[in-house]
């Protein structure tokens, strides 16, 4: 399937109801569900929103994801979707996704074309409530990390989303210095758990979707 007939299969998809928390919570550790039976999501919840971002690659269609540096936060060194919180300035969550994109990847807000997005996330370590925005470009991006806030761009496959072998249980570090085995997806060495596997969980699964009504392969 080319890229364009995907995007507009996956489009339509977004117009339906989607997966929801039932999706998220598949990659979700013990911990994370226990907090979202305990904490329903606050008023002062800081609003912030994150890009996926779809894209030619390989011969087939591409994601970025970047790795966040080491520094005192409780995101400290994880892979994450771009994006960030919604500033007085910002006229909506889209435009924050793409004003926080372009800072710390260096895309260009005009090439992206926003199509939908997923069900909205409350992270309560961060008080964050995260809504997830999705695009995609006609042609690969040439991405700039900005080294405050990226220590490495990266970028995977929607296949690497869908093999069943990169679903994996590992062992990482919490918060709050606690271990704990937690769902993930492990692609080329890269650990994705968290909140970020959680958006792309509920993303897959649409993904299947289309898989399964047009048979689709990327």
């Amino acid at each position: 399937m080319e890229f364009n007939e995907f995007i507009i299969l996956l489009e339509k998809r977004l117009q339906m109801p989607l997966p929801g928390r039932t999706a998220q919570l598949k990659m979700s550790s013990l911990v994370r569900i226990q907090e979202l039976l305990r904490f329903s999501t606050p008023e002062d919840a800081r609003q912030s929103s994150v890009l996926i971002l779809l894209f030619p690659y390989n011969d087939t269609i591409g994601l970025v994801l970047m790795l966040r540096p080491e520094y005192k936060g409780v995101h400290s060194g994880q892979i994450s979707l771009p994006g960030g919180k919604l500033e007085d300035t910002d006229e909506s969550l889209i435009f924050t996704a793409l004003r926080e994109s372009q800072e710390e990847i260096g895309i260009d807000p005009g090439q992206v074309q926003i199509i939908g997005q997923l069900t909205e996330m409350y992270i309560p370590p961060s008080n964050f409530l995260v809504t997830p925005i999705i695009g995609y470009q006609s042609t690969a991006p040439r991405f700039t990390a900005d080294p405050k806030e990226v220590a490495k761009i990266i970028e995977v496959e929607i296949d690497d989303l869908l093999d069943e072998k990169n679903r994996q249980m590992k062992k990482m570090k919490l918060s709050l210095g606690l271990s704990l085995k937690v769902p993930s997806y492990t692609i080329r060495g890269n650990i994705i758990w968290g909140a970020t596997a959680m958006i792309l969980s509920e993303l897959r699964d649409i993904l299947i979707d289309i898989t399964q009504s047009h048979q689709f392969k990327a």
